[in-house]
């Protein structure tokens, strides 16, 4: 069995392809551009890297952004300020707080401080509280994308036997509450396993579908899945340097041995990560059509 592989690098451009209309179609019509601004406190490499491609993101669809780089010294109650300014600013959409903060801010405390509305991440209470009982404002970005990469690749969610690894607020716990809802592209049965599993090799090989959040190197491997399972592969590890110099990245699947066995797979890179940011822009649009009573 030759496995389709499920490209989120294709899928990601082609959603872009269709945000980029509508924003055109919103600029238009209504004269409204969708705005985002993000907010980085350090000097945290990854962090900066991620906030660029945000910014570019933007630009690229010709969306609103604005960029906020704060000292790494920065007081939280500074912070909650510029929360506070960011909330009531009508140019401003979406609020994304780049994580992880330094240790002296409470992220919660900042993360709560966002009004639900400007959410764009989906992270706050009444957010999640929406998403579980199945409807949601705003779904959190990679799981999102997760979802986008299941139906856009023709993946039969419906009725599948769906086995999510790993039960982070970020992945695991939201995208099994979007796979669980009686709606079009989900209604599956979700097992979610964690490291309080006994026996994780025993759920994943019933999977119709493997999602895989570990934070583990090749944690699912062949002897754990079942002939034509669809796989999606949320982790990245950096396990080396190439002799070109760059990192070497692999996924939380034994991708290599794997795609022998699955009818469908994500790459890493190339697989999950393009979606997140794309999710991000797609809940801004979302964000600017309900300020404006248009949704």
């Amino acid at each position: 069995m030759t496995a389709q592989i499920i490209s989120g690098t294709e899928i990601a451009k082609q959603i872009r392809e269709e945000l980029k209309q509508e924003i055109a179609g919103l600029k238009q019509k209504h004269n409204l551009v969708p705005g985002l601004a993000t907010v980085l406190v350090g000097e945290d490499p990854a962090s900066q890297v991620y906030v660029g491609q945000k910014e570019k993101t933007c630009q690229a669809l010709g969306m609103y952004s604005e960029r906020h780089d704060l000292p790494a010294d920065t007081a939280e109650a500074a912070l909650l300020s510029l929360v506070d300014r960011l909330n009531k600013d009508p140019k401003v959409h979406g609020i994304l707080v780049q994580l992880p903060l330094p240790k002296h801010i409470n992220e919660t405390r900042v993360l709560y401080a966002i009004d639900p509305k400007k959410d764009v991440d989906g992270f706050h209470p009444v957010n999640v509280g929406k998403l579980m009982i199945g409807e949601p404002d705003y779904i959190p970005c990679t799981p999102h994308g997760i979802w986008q990469l299941l139906v856009r690749s023709g993946a039969q969610v419906e009725g599948a036997e769906v086995v999510v690894v790993g039960r982070s607020n970020i992945v695991g716990k939201p995208i099994a509450n979007i796979l669980l809802q009686k709606k079009k592209g989900a209604n599956a049965t979700v097992t979610v396993c964690h490291t309080g599993t006994r026996d994780i090799a025993f759920h994943t090989r019933r999977a119709d579908i493997l999602i895989v959040a570990a934070g583990r190197p090749k944690a699912v491997t062949a002897d754990m899945v079942k002939e034509g399972v669809v796989v999606i592969d949320v982790g990245v590890n950096r396990i080396g340097k190439a002799e070109s110099g760059k990192d070497i990245l692999v996924g939380d699947v034994d991708f290599d041995a794997v795609k022998e066995k699955a009818s469908a797979i994500t790459p890493v890179p190339g697989g999950v990560g393009p979606m997140t940011i794309t999710m991000l822009m797609l809940n801004t649009v979302k964000a600017a059509k309900l300020a404006a009573g248009l949704s």
